[in-house]
């Protein structure tokens, strides 16, 4: 068994989270209650697509965005939704409704070709349409975090080209991601830093990966990364505010060099990174990533009025 270890979506205890109502397809029931069928495509070849988005003063922040993302995904697959973006905002907020949960809380919406006629592959065995399942918890990710920051390890694993699985999809097939966790994991790291296939840094087993040197943040060109909503809010937060920011390839050397690094996505917005490959990180001081930590935070409040 590997040894537990902190990861990038840790959150405070909540008590109420043992006692979640769930959403699938129409019904909301207790999470003990919530079920799918052993013949559904998502469990039998994970055959669906997710999105993560984060729910604050009662708006869940970026709902656009994260909708463009999503309904993107299902399109290149040829999944039907078998909604529109109305139908999904409603079904979030009577979820979140059920659930008592207006601030601080998170959401795992899950859409799946739906319940097979026989256990193969074959996308036209789907026949009863989608499965739509949302996830619910109150989440409000750890504040030791914050100081002690993830450690990373470099995984054989990478990111592949767009022609074997696209990594811009958010689809239920993460087993390349927990391959990269794992192989993290048994070096003793928290989670794995993958590469992309020309063995430049590229990425988080599930987070987008930024590095910053002399005041200047740098992240991955993107070409083999998830579309992280997160990560393109960074970008544009950094250009408007005149913080320098690159899109580019670099390799292990600048990283371990770096003067800060950090992971960005819906769940833990900006989380920094210590350690890696035995690695310290600068000196401990992330002046860059507090920054950006601040405007987020004003874009959060612009989008949703909260008061963070």
């Amino acid at each position: 068994m590997l040894d537990e270890k902190q990861t990038s979506h840790d959150a405070e205890e909540d008590p109420r989270n043992l006692d979640t109502k769930v959403y699938v397809n129409g019904e909301i029931v207790h999470r003990d209650e919530a079920k799918v069928s052993v013949y559904d495509s998502g469990f039998m070849l994970g055959d669906g697509m997710w999105e993560g988005m984060r729910l604050y003063n009662g708006k869940w922040a970026f709902f656009e965005e994260h909708m463009d993302r999503f309904f993107g995904s299902c399109h290149a697959v040829s999944l039907d939704v078998g909604m529109d973006r109305a139908g999904i905002l409603d079904a979030l907020n009577r979820t979140a409704e059920a659930n008592g949960m207006t601030d601080n809380a998170h959401c795992r919406l899950m859409l799946t070709r739906g319940k097979k006629a026989k256990p193969y592959q074959h996308p036209s065995l789907s026949r009863s349409g989608p499965t739509l399942v949302i996830i619910m918890e109150h989440s409000k990710p750890s504040a030791a975090l914050q100081t002690r920051g993830i450690t990373l390890a470099t995984v054989p694993q990478v990111r592949g080209l767009p022609m074997s699985q696209d990594a811009k999809y958010n689809s239920h097939s993460k087993l390349n991601c927990v391959l990269a966790c794992i192989q993290a994991q048994q070096v003793g790291a928290d989670e794995g830093l993958m590469l992309d296939p020309h063995g430049f840094v590229n990425t988080t087993n599930a987070c987008n990966f930024f590095i910053v040197r002399k005041g200047a943040v740098w992240t991955s060109t993107g070409d083999y990364c998830m579309a992280g909503v997160t990560r393109q809010k960074v970008i544009d937060l950094c250009k408007a505010n005149d913080i320098p920011v690159y899109e580019r390839n670099y390799s292990l050397y600048e990283t371990y060099s770096a003067d800060e690094a950090f992971m960005t996505g819906t769940f833990g917005a900006q989380t920094p990174v210590g350690v890696i490959d035995g690695k310290k990180i600068g000196n401990g001081e992330r002046p860059v990533m507090e920054r950006i930590q601040a405007l987020y935070k004003d874009l959060i409040r612009a989008d949703t009025g909260a008061t963070l």
